[in-house]
């Protein structure tokens, strides 16, 4: 469970260096249903700060090593930062996390793993610290989108068991199924090596009988302006949910989350209403994106994941930051739903992330056109094999 869950008999620290107090430590919903299905709750993973920010570094709690890198200390990828790493060093075979901005889907791409955001509202947040009312949503990463489909079978009130689930996702084909790329910034922002071994995936299930267009994307280029312009939404919310239910708390913040929050609008400000304003109406307008398409594609990861001593600087922390976020927080603000599964290793040896995009309540829609392009594309072990780090 990411340190952001409540579960009972565990303290919740939210990655800060101080407990919680007691309402925070019981079993959030989510918790609660992994329990009712049987699920073994083994401990806490480590996520950044209030889970603000990408990048997945923690000063309080150390940094997760990424695997997939032996011999140097590289960023796991965040919030959800030692999620994506506890599925492969074998202590859990589920890892709850959280996805505001992209704090699911970014570690699954950094570590290789499978991770969805869920629609806005499929599952309550209840019992899982805030970062932002308005673009949370909880979820897990997995080993396998075949593993994340007896997770959300099990889990979710529509299904309660996963086999009529499977069975349902099974029947999705490839064949015939419109995967768009949009032409936007997230793609040209993208490292040659990345796109590379996008292109030669999207390529294999294009030869699987996929339908591979190109659309414009010019809302996913808005989105991110709404995400981390001038008028941000998540560090106005965090700040006012700091103020309310732990005031004080701010105080005990690493430099670079205090500062960021000290920056924060007020909830009245004019800026941040018209963020909001401007969120709902590229909700709004979202679905004219799929009107040609059954699914979107976007890189997980446009950036290899940097070394953690590259980003001591409060600046090139906020550039790696800014690269990390920019392929997946346009997809929150939009109000979609996405699923990142491996898609190879870059010139680096380190994981890339495809990112599959569908409708906002379109959840299992999405997870059968995902599960068809595992099964052609193969699971990670499959794929590139096991961490050098965990070998």
């Amino acid at each position: 469970m990411k340190d952001l869950y409540g579960v009972d008999g565990l303290p919740t620290y939210a990655g800060t260096p101080r407990q919680l107090p007691a309402r925070w430590s019981r079993d959030a919903w989510l918790v609660a249903r992994v329990r009712a299905a049987g699920g073994c709750i083994v401990g806490k993973t480590h996520t950044v700060e209030l889970a603000f920010g990408g990048v997945g570094i923690n000063p309080h709690w150390d940094t997760p090593w990424n695997p997939w890198d032996a011999d140097t200390h590289r960023i796991p990828g965040g919030s959800s930062a030692g999620a994506g790493v506890s599925l492969w060093e074998g202590s859990a075979l589920l890892a709850l996390g959280s996805d505001t901005g992209g704090s699911i889907r970014i570690p699954a791409g950094f570590a290789g793993a499978v991770g969805q955001r869920t629609s806005q509202g499929r599952w309550p947040t209840e019992g899982v610290v805030p970062l932002s009312s308005t673009l949370d949503t909880v979820g897990a990463l997995t080993r396998t989108v075949e593993d994340y489909g007896w997770f959300f079978g099990s889990v979710d009130p529509a299904w309660g068991e996963p086999a009529a689930l499977l069975e349902q996702l099974g029947r999705t084909r490839l064949r015939g199924t419109r995967i768009a790329v949009p032409r936007c910034d997230i793609w040209e922002e993208c490292q040659p090596d990345i796109k590379e071994a996008l292109d030669v995936a999207l390529a294999d299930l294009e030869a699987a009988g996929a339908v591979i267009i190109e659309i414009e994307g010019n809302l996913l280029d808005d989105g991110f302006e709404v995400a981390l312009g001038q008028r941000p939404i998540t560090g106005p919310e965090l700040r006012a949910f700091l103020e309310r239910e732990l005031p004080g708390w701010s105080e005990i913040l690493n430099p670079i989350i205090r500062e960021r929050l000290a920056n924060a609008l007020a909830l009245d400000d004019p800026a941040y209403l018209e963020a909001v304003a401007r969120h709902r109406r590229l909700v709004a307008l979202a679905p004219t994106l799929f009107e040609r398409a059954d699914v979107l594609a976007l890189p997980t990861n446009i950036i290899t994941a940097p070394p953690v001593s590259e980003l001591t600087d409060l600046g090139r922390y906020g550039q790696a930051n800014r690269a990390i976020l920019r392929p997946n927080y346009p997809v929150s603000v939009l109000g979609l739903t996405a699923i990142s599964i491996p898609a190879g290793l870059d010139d680096s040896s380190m994981p890339v992330g495809l990112q599959l995009v569908g409708r906002g309540g379109q959840d299992e829609a999405l997870l059968g056109v995902a599960l068809a392009a595992e099964r052609v594309l193969g699971t990670a072990v499959e794929q590139f094999g096991t961490p050098p780090a965990i070998d």
